[in-house]
């Protein structure tokens, strides 16, 4: 399996452009995937620099309902005229970082005629499944401070069950690919037991050195998963450095116009 970072936060080539959000382009042995499609256009226009052809994408899956992984899903369906959209019907409420920023996606996109509305366990064939966890346990904290949903004209905390995990089953693998682990980066190991995982765990908002304790916990739970990790995105840079001072060569680091076999 291959997968192209069409967009993350930072860029390992001096030609594509990095941005905050994320999109992976998946081939398997059966299909070409998108999986998110970053903050703008700038994904499509990297796709193009990498050789990716996006008009021949078979499948395209969005992970939840936030601007920064669904922001360039208009221009993938003008690219492209026949991939079927998955998406959970719960990304478009209104979503919030704090009182005031709206992150949410444009309600508009509902008309398209190409989203295919998921939920639970939802099977898209053999090898390929999407699930959103909404009632599974969470003995773990997860780490959306701060990111609210707006229902019957109240701000609620979000449980981000509109957050959903793209789980593909390959070469007697499970390889699960996570757009930014809301619901906790240890209770999803916990919940699917992957091989490899593929994604951001949203560690960007604690401190390295007053989060320390936390983070190293973080990394001794994955550790004891047989699981290799990549991320990036919305982990955050610093976090990052101080799970890989831990973790070492289980650990890598997502970019930009990079390329990882899996």
């Amino acid at each position: 399996m291959r997968i192209t970072v069409l967009e993350e936060n930072t860029a390992c080539r001096c030609d594509v452009t990095a941005e905050h959000g994320l999109s992976l382009y998946i081939e398997t042995g059966e299909h070409r995937m998108l999986f998110d499609m970053g903050q703008t256009d700038a994904f499509a226009e990297n796709a193009a620099k990498l050789g990716v052809d996006l008009s021949a994408v078979d499948i395209a899956i969005l992970s939840h309902g936030h601007y920064d992984h669904g922001g360039g899903l208009a221009r993938f369906l003008e690219i492209n005229d026949h991939a079927p959209v998955y998406v959970h019907p719960l990304a478009f409420e209104p979503h919030y970082n704090g009182p005031v920023k709206y992150i949410g996606l444009d309600p508009m996109l509902l008309k398209t005629g190409r989203l295919i509305l998921t939920g639970g366990d939802y099977e898209i064939d053999k090898n390929l499944s999407l699930h959103d966890c909404a009632h599974n346990p969470r003995p773990y904290p997860g780490h959306g401070a701060g990111l609210t949903v707006a229902r019957g004209g109240e701000r609620l905390p979000d449980p981000f069950n509109h957050e959903q995990y793209l789980l593909i089953r390959e070469g007697g693998r499970r390889i699960l690919i996570s757009g930014c682990s809301h619901k906790g980066i240890e209770n999803i190991v916990s919940w699917f037991a992957p091989d490899v995982l593929v994604g951001g765990f949203h560690l960007s908002k604690l401190d390295p050195v007053a989060d320390a304790p936390q983070l190293c916990a973080i990394a001794g739970t994955l550790l004891s998963s047989p699981a290799t990790f990549y991320t990036g995105h919305c982990t955050g840079a610093s976090s990052f450095d101080v799970l890989h001072g831990i973790m070492g060569e289980r650990l890598h680091a997502l970019s930009t116009g990079m390329t990882l076999e899996v």
